[in-house]
């Protein structure tokens, strides 16, 4: 098993009309495929191309799934700054 299928990660990615999606999955470069092809959630369907920009490794499916649910709980804004804090790491 490749290491990348061990870990869970919380997403945002970027909407082709500037919204924001959050999801989890094990795997993200498989997760963004299917968003792209109209396959991801619903909401991002009408909504493609989308593109990540934010990325958060967690350790179980529930870590990620608990922190992709307080994630959208956020604000707009405070999303904007979870976005911009990871992209100066």
């Amino acid at each position: 098993m490749s290491e990348q299928k061990d870990k869970n990660y919380t997403y945002i990615v970027e909407c082709s009309d500037g919204t924001l999606y959050t999801g989890w999955t094990n795997d993200i470069e498989k997760r963004l495929k299917a968003h792209n092809e109209g396959k991801g959630a619903k909401y991002t369907r009408c909504r493609k191309p989308v593109k990540l920009v934010y990325l958060e490794e967690s350790d179980t499916k529930q870590q990620a799934m608990s922190r992709e649910a307080k994630i959208k709980q956020l604000s707009r804004q405070e999303k904007e700054k979870l976005i911009d804090s990871n992209r100066n790491r």
